[in-house]
């Protein structure tokens, strides 16, 4: 069969496809690269891969591409199921023969559950890691011996064992090649990457125990695989030859740095490249290694600290303390590293204090940018388990009208309408500083690519808030 792997019509600016860290609309436009897509299709002849919200792919225009193909494998989440499985419907109504596939972490925690819920629509979905399970699918093997799938036979649903992760990654193609063949590259945008830029994975799996964290404990295991450094330089290299223009590689791993031999043996074999590059880290990352991955070209790193809350960060088992992470950002600061952090509001302890004590701690860490979510309890998490036990979730809709994130957390101290406000009070006090305003027009000033960019996410910015007051008037 000839597949068609496509991340599908949802909202504008939607970051939510495979690959991508953030299951909503974003604050300003966004995009990662569909990589989870992009591997099987390396494997498969005749394939190709479609990211309909970055190259502003309506359905109708998706439901035309998709006549051309036997098999059409989507990757959906739980915030878009329900908008996947239509997809997946209009498909089968056009063509029935079409073989519709899902994947991701909702349908590989509930498959039988989403299989009934598409009543028809989609015929199987996959479990975990895909790669294989599709590429097998596509050469004819039968269902039932395809490890890693479920599908309803005669009105039961049917298990087939579970595909054990992929261990040899090396043996994966680079699926930067495939971004080379089927999407624009020139269209993925992270505002605090610089453009344009490619994403890839040097391993899968995280050893840390985030309770909310979704991937590790859903789809990409809790077990750390990576690939040789040899290998993860022979793709590097290949993008710097081949990909035009290309001014930053994102790892995108889910941490990078949990694996510090490993981290600084891929920064010694691509430091000659000369290529600037981007990583996920944990903020008990120890000076030496950023030492190491600064001086191969590492320019920027994307950290989770969650909360400033030293209770809170136990409540979710961070793993990273407070002292550990101002020291971290410290040596960053010294090194010349750029520092984007990531924050939740509405994890388990939160109260009005903890927002407040969040915000001072953001602002302490003086950091490049920030992102701020709203805490999502997402099946198959521990953290689901709680809110659901304790009775915190209010709601299983994740998405407001306009795909940005819903708050569905309501505490018994603390509204779901706090919660959500606390989002945009958290972006006025850490933006709006003095401080921050006046080394934001330092840039501009200095730079006039970088003032038309701060001038353009200001906007994006300011629309974003808009629409999230109005979303806050249907909070409870």
């Amino acid at each position: 069969m000839k597949p068609l792997f496509l991340n599908p019509p949802t909202f504008e600016d939607f970051d939510g496809g495979a690959g991508a860290r953030y299951q909503a609309s974003r604050e300003v436009t966004s995009f990662w690269y569909p990589t989870w897509l992009c591997y099987p299709a390396g494997m498969i002849e005749g394939s190709r891969v479609v990211d309909a919200p970055v190259q502003r792919l309506t359905l109708e225009e998706c439901l035309k591409i998709a006549l051309d193909y036997d098999m059409v494998v989507m990757y959906t989440s739980t915030p878009t199921l329900a908008i996947d499985v239509e997809t997946a419907r209009r498909i089968k109504a056009q063509k029935p023969a079409t073989i519709t596939v899902l994947t991701g972490p909702h349908v590989s925690i509930l498959p039988e559950e989403s299989l009934r819920f598409a009543d028809g629509a989609v015929d199987i979905v996959c479990r975990g890691e895909f790669d294989y399970s599709t590429k097998e699918l596509c050469e004819g093997k039968a269902w039932d011996t395809v490890d890693g799938i479920s599908f309803l036979k005669d009105g039961k649903a049917v298990h087939t064992p579970d595909r054990p992760p992929i261990q040899d990654l090396d043996a994966l193609p680079f699926a930067s090649q495939v971004y080379m063949r089927d999407l624009p590259v020139n269209e993925y945008i992270i505002p605090h990457f610089k453009h344009p830029y490619i994403s890839i994975y040097s391993s899968r799996g995280c050893p840390s125990k985030c309770i909310y964290c979704l991937w590790p404990q859903t789809f990409s295991g809790r077990t750390m695989r990576v690939r040789s450094a040899e290998n993860v330089y022979q793709e590097v290299k290949w993008i710097v030859d081949n990909i035009p223009g290309v001014k930053e590689i994102s790892f995108d791993d889910d941490t990078f740095t949990a694996n510090r031999e490993h981290a600084r043996a891929v920064a010694e074999k691509i430091k000659p490249l000369g290529i600037s590059w981007t990583i996920n880290a944990r903020a008990n990352c120890d000076y030496e290694t950023l030492r190491i991955m600064r001086e191969a070209g590492l320019r920027h790193v994307v950290v989770g600290f969650e909360s400033g809350n030293e209770q809170i960060l136990k409540n979710i088992k961070k793993g990273v303390t407070k002292a550990q992470a101002i020291e971290f950002v410290r040596n960053c600061k010294k090194l010349g590293l750029s520092v984007h952090g990531a924050f939740i509001m509405g994890l388990p302890g939160e109260t009005r204090e903890t927002i407040r004590e969040t915000i001072e701690y953001a602002k302490f860490l003086d950091l490049n940018s920030i992102q701020v979510s709203l805490a999502s309890p997402y099946p198959g998490t521990e953290f689901y388990d709680l809110c659901k036990q304790e009775g915190w979730i209010t709601s299983d809709t994740f998405l407001d009208e306009t795909g940005h994130q819903a708050c569905v957390i309501n505490y018994p101290h603390l509204s779901n309408k706090e919660i959500f406000d606390a989002v945009e009070l958290f972006y006025d006090k850490f933006y709006f500083r003095p401080k921050y305003i006046l080394r934001s027009i330092g840039r501009m000033i200095v730079n006039g690519e970088e003032r038309r960019k701060l001038l353009k996410e200001g906007k994006q910015y300011l629309e974003y808030m808009r629409k999230r007051k109005q979303a806050s008037e249907g909070c409870k």
